[in-house]
């Protein structure tokens, strides 16, 4: 029988690789995206997707300064991602 913290650690393992592999692939989206709109779709991927992988290496490791960390990376994420699309869509930021 599978004790519970092995259980945890298997489901973090698994977690992390699904998260790092969607990574991949959102990198891939980036690269080959055609057009800007699909580059900032992936960069608002890859944002997300790196928050969950802090979220999982705080789980797995237990300490709670990672959580703040990921509240960082998801407010610079969504300012940054905003701010890049207005400046595509009209040619700057700040009206």
């Amino acid at each position: 029988m599978i004790a519970a913290a092995d259980l945890i650690n298997i489901a973090l393992i698994v977690a992390f690789v699904t998260l790092a592999f969607g990574q991949t692939l959102s990198m891939v989206r980036l690269v080959i995206g055609p057009t800007s709109g699909d580059r900032i779709l992936a960069l608002d991927t890859m944002v997300i997707n790196a928050l969950g992988l802090v979220i999982v290496l705080g789980v797995y490791q237990g300490v709670q300064i990672y959580f703040e960390v990921a509240l960082l990376i998801a407010m610079l994420g969504f300012v940054s991602t905003v701010a890049l699309a207005r400046f595509i869509l009209r040619g700057d930021i700040i009206e």
